[in-house]
C-alpha cells in the first residue's frame, strides 16, 4: 500500500521525476517534490493536485547542503515523516558530452556534485527520521552507464557509477534496520535529457509513465526486506 505514504521526489519538475509524482499522486501518496527551478514545478504540483494528492512543492538546489535542510525540515513540519525518498535529479553535463579527455574540470564537478553528492546528502538527512520509525525506503535512479561504462558518457555515467556504489554501501549499513535502499535503472526514456545525449536516435522510446511499475513496488510494503537490488524498471513496463 502506498495510499497515505509520504513520498519525496527530487527533481520532479519534467521527464521521470513528473511522471513519479503523477504515478504516486494516483496511489494517493502524499508528496513533497522540488526541482532547482520553479518552470515545471508548479504545473506539476497542480497537475498532482488535480488527481487529489497533497504536495509541497519546493524550488531547492540539492546539491547543496543548506537547501537540503530545507527542503527536509519544511517537508517533515508537514507531514511529520517521510516515508518513500526517490533520489531522482541529475543533470547531463555539457552536450554534446566530451570525451574524459576534454572534459572541463568544472562541468565534471558540478555533474558529481549534482548527480552524485546531492542523493549522498539527501539520503542522509532523511535516514535518521526512518531509523527512528525502524521503516522507510529508498530509491536511487541510475543508468546502464552507471553499470557499464562507455566512451562518450563521461561525468553522467561516472556519476551513476558512484550512485550504485552509494546504494549497495547505505544497503550494507542500514541492513539490520527495515530501512531499505535500492536503485532502479528506467532505460532510455523519451525526455529532454536523452534526446539532448543521443540527438539522433532513430528508434522509438519509452515514455517515462511507462516505467513507473518498480518504483510504486519498491515504495510499497510489498518490496518489504529487499534491499541492496538494481531493478531494470523496464522489465516492469505493462504494455
Amino acid at each position: 500500500m502506498i495510499n497515505k505514504k509520504v513520498v519525496m521526489i527530487t527533481g520532479a519538475s519534467k521527464g521521470l521525476g513528473r511522471a513519479l509524482t503523477l504515478a504516486f499522486a494516483n496511489e494517493g501518496a502524499r508528496l513533497a517534490i522540488c526541482s532547482r527551478s520553479s518552470k515545471g514545478l508548479d504545473e506539476v504540483k497542480a497537475e498532482a493536485e488535480a488527481l487529489g494528492a497533497e504536495v509541497l512543492a519546493v524550488t531547492a538546489d540539492i546539491s547543496i547542503s543548506r537547501d537540503v535542510e530545507r527542503f527536509v525540515a519544511i517537508a517533515e513540519e508537514k507531514y511529520g515523516r517521510i516515508d518513500v525518498l526517490v533520489n531522482n535529479a541529475s543533470i547531463l553535463g555539457p552536450s554534446p558530452m566530451p570525451l574524459l579527455l576534454d572534459y572541463p574540470e568544472k562541468d565534471f564537478e558540478e555533474v558529481l556534485r549534482v548527480n552524485a553528492v546531492s542523493p549522498f546528502l539527501v539520503t542522509r538527512r532523511v535516514i535518521p527520521g526512518m531509523l527512528q520509525r525502524n521503516h522507510g525506503s529508498i530509491i536511487n535512479v541510475t543508468s546502464e552507464a552507471g553499470h557499464v561504462g562507455y566512451a562518450g558518457w563521461g561525468a553522467y555515467g561516472i556519476s551513476k557509477f558512484a550512485v550504485e556504489g552509494l546504494t549497495q554501501t547505505w544497503a550494507d549499513e542500514l541492513s539490520s534496520t527495515n530501512v531499505r535502499v535500492n536503485m532502479v535503472d528506467p532505460g532510455e526514456m523519451d525526455t529532454e535529457m536523452h534526446r539532448l545525449a543521443v540527438p539522433d536516435c532513430d528508434y522509438q522510446l519509452a515514455k517515462p509513465e511507462d516505467v513507473v511499475g518498480v518504483f510504486l513496488y519498491l515504495a510499497s510494503d510489498k518490496s518489504f526486506g529487499v534491499s541492496g537490488q538494481r531493478f531494470e524498471a523496464q522489465e516492469w513496463r505493462e504494455d
